[in-house]
């Protein structure tokens, strides 16, 4: 019997919009986004500001695909 295989990642716009993230939060491409701020951000309310970003529904998304995409090897 074959294993059935989860393809949510592949119906996801990553490739579509990608570098969105490291744009948004002003990170050139080649560098890594630092996780502390990945969970500052998921963490805050939308409207705040961390770190000098203002939390929108937007990059509250992205942070946590990316977050979740950490996960993966």
């Amino acid at each position: 019997m074959k294993k059935k295989v989860n393809r949510w990642i592949q119906k996801t716009s990553v490739k579509k919009h990608k570098g969105s993230l490291h744009k948004q939060l002003g990170i050139p491409a080649g560098k890594k986004i630092p996780s502390g701020l990945l969970t500052d951000i998921a963490e805050a309310h939308i409207g705040t500001k961390v770190r000098g970003h203002k939390v929108t529904n937007l990059l509250k998304k992205r942070v946590i695909l990316a977050k979740n995409l950490r996960r993966f090897k």
